[in-house]
């Protein structure tokens, strides 16, 4: 994390990142959106290719203030809120896998993090696995899932468009072919984790990547989902 980004962080910290109200970085009630459980999200429609996606909130409101403000205002201190949300999908993704498990985050361009002054997704990836390595000490949690470790094995093959405005045709046009794994990965169980799942055209150029790498592409996992997803109380992927 850049000075800049650091000194922001600080100066905001008063305020909660999810409702502006006091007791920041994050209040209680916005904190507790986070808390899952977490539910399968499938787009509509679903792209080819999507490993079946986990979030464990809407991508609405709070959620979308929190999100917003860890990858694009430098809130660099929610990633242990919203890491630790993610984690709730990770472990309910994981679920009844063995042996390890790899946490393999979308990559932001080199521009972006530039731009940003850090890698949002590997962050909260690596949050992410701390919190189910912890959550792992005990027994009835290391019988939900496997173990996980994050691999920074994606990179970018060409520039992409600003996703922004775009239909999810478009979107997964402007991806396709865009990713690469830069190694080997036969006989590896992957989960692949992001922030946000909107159409879900980059979790499945993701996916495709890392199988022609030979991995086994379990599922993803994401913080939040758009509302899309799910539009009431008996839809699987609905939101409280």
């Amino acid at each position: 994390m850049g000075f800049l980004g650091a000194a922001l962080d600080l100066v905001l910290s008063q305020r909660c990142a999810g409702c502006d109200d006091a007791g920041g970085p994050l209040c209680a009630a916005c904190a507790a959106l986070l808390g899952g459980p977490a539910r399968v999200c499938p787009p509509r429609p679903v792209p080819p290719g999507l490993p079946r996606p986990w979030a464990v909130a809407a991508y609405t409101g709070a959620v979308r203030q929190m999100i917003v403000a860890h990858k694009e205002r430098g809130r660099t201190g929610l990633a242990r809120s919203l890491g630790a949300g993610l984690a709730v999908a990770v472990r309910a993704a994981a679920r009844d896998t063995e042996g390890p498990v790899l946490l393999v985050p979308v990559p932001s361009s080199r521009a972006s993090v530039r731009r940003r002054g850090h890698d949002p997704t590997l962050r909260l990836a690596q949050v992410a696995a701390g919190e189910t390595a912890r959550a792992g000490t005990s027994v009835s949690a290391a019988r939900a899932g496997a173990s996980v470790s994050v691999a920074r094995v994606l990179a970018h093959r060409r520039r992409v468009a600003d996703q922004s405005g775009l239909t999810a045709a478009e979107r997964a046009a402007n991806l396709a072919g865009a990713l690469t794994a830069r190694r080997d990965l036969r006989g590896a169980t992957v989960i692949v984790v992001d922030d946000v799942i909107t159409t879900g055209a980059t979790l499945a150029e993701a996916a495709r990547a890392l199988r022609a790498a030979g991995a086994r592409v379990r599922a993803a996992a994401v913080v939040a989902a758009t509302r899309r997803y799910g539009e009431g109380p008996g839809d699987p992927g609905h939101f409280r």
